[in-house]
This record gives structure tokens, C-alpha cells and sequence, in this order.
């Protein structure tokens, strides 16, 4: 009742995951010595009953089998007959029928046993999803009349002073309050190297506060944190699924029901073929078939292999929305970039400041308090350029990518690119179009103008070489000027550019290229840009200084700043969806070959379930390998 319906939490926390222990292996352990025990009576002439084996056989079978019995019936009465329990129990039941106890445990025991790894790979999995989740903290130290204050960060509200001291993590986003701060950002950004913050800059929740007391004005109540936004999208990332995932889950509820009927034909159809048809031989026969033919490998491990992908790449700072667009990477045609933020740093610099029969400080006044009101990277440069009080301004009005303007004592005050100002009938002769240059406008004239540069990022080159050795078909769009767009590609070697682009006509180029059958990708930052990463294949946002709109929209969420991570998530979904084909080729191969050796007589059951449970095995430890990538 203290908390108020906006920092309620969205998200109810992920439920503490269970442990496979030692203990949990007990009753497979016990399994397997009262089998031991039993095929040692058989084995040898003893003086105690011949039912003794028998006894130890069905006590050795039940501590493993009842469990899958029970969700046999269970899914049974729920009309889901074709299931890996109901094909494990009737191909024991089968064995004891036939006398051949032995076997039957085995089928049960290995298949109980491959489960638990099974699960204990899940877990691991699971548990690698989970570790961001300690990142967070329970609690802030909030500075209040001089006083540290210790509250759950979700009672804390915007423009409140929080403090770390060294070695605490930082709980909610803010400004940095003190002159210099130095933060581990590992946990948000993969990166080690520490970041040293100034004073205004903005640090982030999950950041570990290193050498010295530092203080943070929050900026973002708990649950709008760029830190809660990850978990959510990792949390929710793990419930879409690939299509090779749908594909392999609808295959298994057509495929079981085949193979059961094929084991039938196994048993029965030989009657009418052969005239020293043995009814025993061929229901043996049948039973090797159902116990080979048991589809769980395929349906744990391909989702397994996803997501130790996911878990992978969030590790490297790369947040997967789900593992469809892990295969929707793999298959890209074309990629486009954004400039500002997303190729270059995004921190622009004034370098020149012109004015036209105006003054100088006036005119700096002016637009930074026009500037003010706009989110822009541009604008925010121009804003801090000025250091001294701002002017109030009615009327304000921006035009995403192009400019803003606004009245103030009667007057317009415009600021913008050089077309934004001659669309408004202000003559902008004066202004050179050879930089980034942002005019300034009073009324119908033009009064000065800066002009401001804008570096690129130093992973930047290397991340267009990596993609063009993929032979992708690279694009930069910009609201920019043609030259300066013209000459951030020549940088980067890339041919296809255009500049002076609205965020509709981005749209358009990226609907064009779907239209003409490549798979997009497009990679930005911008509020701007959400409407197109929503509408490529693959969104892609930068989301260390991205939008929470870009955040919001894209499919794939960069961390970082890093360029060089794109290519990194290309990289691991195709080494994801590579472990995935593998383990689909492992086992249908195996599984194809010990049916057709068990139909034919000269397999065993003893061998149909060391081949199942082997090859389940062997996928699941394939599928952890992306873990480690």
C-alpha cells in the first residue's frame, strides 16, 4: 500500500530455480543396484527362490518407473496418448510381458537417467538467464537533510540523492552528482575495462561504484530502469519460440503417432507374410522400434540449444527478444545503418559559432534555450554549449531529424538544418552546407549558425569489413546532409548512402529491399528510428545510448556502444542454429539406423535404449556448447 501505481512492479521475480543434487540421483542409483543384484541371481545358481530376481526386478523398476507411469495415465485421461511416457511404460510393459525383465528396467532406469541430465542441463541454462538477475539491487542508501536513508529502491522517486560507497552497486539510473566517478559496467556491457563517469553524465543501475563515495540524482523510477528493461526482455525472450522449435514440437505429435503405428505393423503385418511367424519375436521387434523411436531428444535439446544461445549472448551484452530472430540473423540479405549514435559516437562537439549582425552570446542563449526542449544528440550539444540561464519559450514545436522552433516575446525562433530554415522563408545563402551545420533563425532571417562534428566509433571500420566478408548488402540511411553523409561512408567503405532522409523515407527504402526478397536487418538508435526497426526483419537497437522507444521496438538490443556486437549476435546465431541441425541430424541418423536394425531382428533392446539414451545425451551436451561461446 506504500508503493504508487507507477513503481508497483511490473514483473513478478523469477521463481528461485531448483537444485539437481546428489540425493536426486538416489533413486536411480537404487535402481540400478537391485537390477545389478537381480541379473547377478539370474547369472548364478543360488540358494534362494527363482522368484527373488523377479521381485528385485519390479521393486529395481517401480522406484524409477512409477513416476513416468503416473504422467503416462495422467496425459492419457487428458486425451495426449502419443507421448514419451506412454511410449517408455508400453515398451516395458511389452519386455515384462515377453519375460525379459532385465531389459524392461533398463529402458526405464536409462530413460529416467537421461532425463535428469536432461533437466540438469535445463537448469544450467536456465541458470545462466538468471545470474543478470542478481544484478539488481534490494536496496539504496537515499541521502536525505544530509542522512543516508536505506530503502528499497522501488519507494525511491525521481530527483532523490542516492549514494554508493566503494564496491556497492548502483540501484537506480541517474546523473552523476559528485566531479568524477569510476563504475565496473560488466554486468550491463560484457565489458571489463572500468568507465570513469564525469559530473551530469548518466550512470545505470547494475553498475558497481569502485574507489570512492559517489552520489547519483535518479533520473528513472526502478521499474524504467535500462537494467529492469534487459531483464524483462531476457525473461520474455525465453517464451518465443524459433521455427525450428514450432517445427519440432508440431513434428513430434504427428511423428509419435506414426512410429507407434509402425511398431505395430512391425508386430502384427508379418503374420500374413511369414508362415513361422512367432508372435513373441516380432512384438520384441516392435518394442526395439518404439524404444529407438522416442522423439524426446529432438524436443529437449533444439529448444536447449536456443536458449543457450540467448543465455550466451546476453553475456556479451547482446539481448536476443527471442529465438526467432536468432534465425531470422542467420539468413540476412542486407543491413542498414543509422548514422548519429549508431555509427558515430553520437557526442557531438561545437566547433564554430557564426552570427549575422547578431550577438554572440545572445545568439548562444537563444538556441540553447530553444535546444533545450529537444532530445536530439545535436540539440543536447548545443543546449550544453551554453552554461548560462535559459529563456522560456511558448509554442514549441520539433520536427523529428529536421529542427525546432518556438515563439518568445512576440518572435519565432527557429533552429535547424539549412531546409528546415528555407522551408520556414528564411534565406540561408550564408550557410555552408560543407559541415554538419545547424542555422539559427529569428522571425524571417537568418542570424548565425553552428557547426559541429561528430567521430566515429573506433569499432566502427572493423565491423563493416567483418560484415562485407559475409557478402551482406550494407546501406547507410541519414537525415543528414548528403555530404557528410557521403563522407561517413567513404570512411567505412560503404557504397550504398543516401542523406537528407525523413524517418518515413527510411521506411520506405527498408520496405523496398523486403519487397525485392532479401531478409533486412536495421540498426539504430533514435526515437526516429523506432518505426524502422520495427518494420525490418530484424530491429536492431544501440541500447547503451539508444531510445527507450528504439529499445522498445527492436527484436535484438545491443548493450553497448560497440558496433562490433552486431556482428557478434550474427555470429552466435549461426553457431546457435548450427548445434541446433546438428543434433536434428544425430538423431534421425542414429535413430533411423538402429530402427531399421531392430525391425530387421538383429538389434536388442538392450542396444535400442543405450542408442536412445546416448544420442539424447550427446545432443544435450552439443546443445550446452553454445553456453560457452
Amino acid at each position: 500500500e506504500h508503493l504508487t501505481e507507477h513503481n508497483k512492479p511490473k514483473n513478478v521475480p523469477s521463481p528461485v530455480l531448483p537444485t539437481i543434487s546428489l540425493k536426486t540421483y538416489i533413486p536411480a542409483i537404487a535402481s540400478f543396484l537391485l537390477l545389478a543384484m537381480g541379473i547377478t541371481l539370474d547369472s548364478f545358481e543360488t540358494s534362494l527362490p527363482e522368484f527373488t530376481s523377479i521381485v528385485l526386478f519390479i521393486i529395481s523398476y517401480l522406484i524409477v518407473g512409477w513416476s513416468v507411469i503416473k504422467k503416462s495415465l495422467f496425459k492419457l485421461l487428458k486425451g495426449d496418448v502419443f507421448n514419451e511416457f506412454f511410449l517408455m511404460s508400453l515398451a516395458t510393459f511389452g519386455a515384462f510381458y515377453l519375460g525379459e525383465y532385465p531389459e524392461g528396467v533398463a529402458v526405464m532406469l536409462f530413460y529416467t537417467v537421461g532425463e535428469l541430465f536432461q533437466d540438469h542441463a535445463v537448469l544450467n541454462s536456465k541458470r545462466s538467464i538468471q545470474a543478470l538477475l542478481d544484478v539488481q539491487s534490494d536496496v539504496v542508501q537515499v541521502i536525505t537533510a544530509g542522512e543516508a536513508d536505506v530503502r528499497d529502491p522501488k519507494l525511491v522517486s525521481i530527483g532523490e540523492i542516492i549514494q554508493m560507497k566503494p564496491g556497492e552497486r548502483v540501484g537506480l539510473d541517474g546523473e552523476l552528482l559528485s566531479d568524477k566517478g569510476f563504475f565496473d559496467a560488466s554486468a550491463l556491457t560484457g565489458e571489463s575495462i572500468p568507465q570513469t563517469l564525469k559530473k551530469g553524465e548518466m550512470v545505470l543501475a547494475g553498475m558497481i561504484n569502485l574507489n570512492m563515495v559517489t552520489r547519483v540524482t535518479v533520473k528513472r523510477m526502478f521499474n524504467d530502469t535500462k537494467l529492469s528493461t534487459i531483464l524483462h526482455l531476457v525473461q520474455e525472450a525465453t517464451k518465443r519460440k524459433a521455427k525450428t522449435q514450432q517445427f519440432i514440437a508440431k513434428f513430434a505429435r504427428i511423428y509419435t503417432p506414426i512410429v507407434v503405428g509402425l511398431a505395430i505393423s512391425i508386430t502384427l503385418v508379418p503374420f500374413f507374410l511369414f508362415s513361422d511367424y512367432v508372435f513373441d519375436e516380432y512384438l520384441y521387434r516392435g518394442l526395439i522400434f518404439l524404444v529407438i523411436s522416442c522423439p524426446c531428444a529432438l524436443v529437449i535439446s533444439i529448444p536447449l540449444g536456443y536458449f543457450g544461445g540467448i543465455g550466451a549472448a546476453s553475456r556479451h551484452g547482446i539481448l536476443f527478444k527471442g529465438s526467432s530472430f536468432m534465425d531470422t540473423l542467420t539468413q540476412l540479405d542486407a543491413i542498414v545503418f543509422d548514422k548519429t549514435g549508431t555509427l558515430t559516437t553520437g557526442n557531438f562537439t561545437i566547433h564554430t559559432t557564426q552570427t549575422f549582425d547578431y550577438n554572440l552570446e545572445d545568439l548562444k542563449q537563444l538556441a540553447a534555450s530553444l535546444e533545450a526542449h529537444s532530445t536530439h544528440p545535436i540539440a543536447t550539444a548545443i543546449a550544453q554549449g551554453w552554461k548560462g540561464p535559459l529563456f522560456s519559450f511558448q509554442e514549441v514545436e520539433e520536427e523529428a531529424g529536421m529542427g525546432i522552433q518556438g515563439r518568445r516575446n512576440g518572435q519565432t525562433i527557429i533552429v535547424g538544418k539549412g531546409e528546415y530554415l528555407a522551408h520556414a522563408g528564411i534565406d540561408i545563402s550564408e550557410i555552408p552546407e560543407k559541415d554538419l551545420v545547424i542555422g539559427v533563425g529569428l522571425e524571417n532571417r537568418c542570424i548565425g549558425y553552428f557547426a559541429l562534428t561528430d567521430s566515429l566509433k573506433t569499432d566502427a571500420g572493423e565491423t563493416m569489413k567483418a560484415l562485407q566478408k559475409q557478402h551482406l548488402h550494407i546501406s547507410l540511411l541519414s537525415g543528414d546532409k548528403q555530404s557528410i553523409v557521403d563522407n561517413t561512408a567513404a570512411a567505412l567503405g560503404i557504397s550504398n548512402r543516401i542523406g537528407g532522409l525523413m524517418p518515413e523515407e527510411k521506411l520506405q527504402y527498408v520496405d523496398r529491399l523486403k519487397s525485392e526478397g532479401n531478409v533486412v536487418a536495421f540498426v539504430g538508435d533514435g526515437i526516429n528510428d523506432a518505426p524502422v526497426i520495427a518494420t525490418a526483419d530484424v530491429g536492431i537497437a544501440m541500447g547503451a545510448l539508444g531510445s527507450d522507444a528504439a529499445i522498445e521496438s527492436a527484436d535484438v538490443v545491443i548493450q553497448t556502444d560497440q558496433l562490433s556486437k552486431v556482428v557478434k549476435a550474427i555470429q552466435l546465431a549461426k553457431s546457435t542454429k548450427k548445434v541446433v541441425w546438428q543434433n536434428i541430424a544425430l538423431a534421425f541418423g542414429v535413430k533411423l539406423i538402429v530402427m531399421m536394425l531392430g525391425a530387421g531382428g538383429i538389434a536388442t533392446l538392450w542396444e535400442a535404449v543405450f542408442a536412445d539414451v546416448g544420442v539424447a545425451l550427446l545432443a544435450i551436451l552439443n546443445a550446452t556448447r553454445v553456453l560457452r561461446m
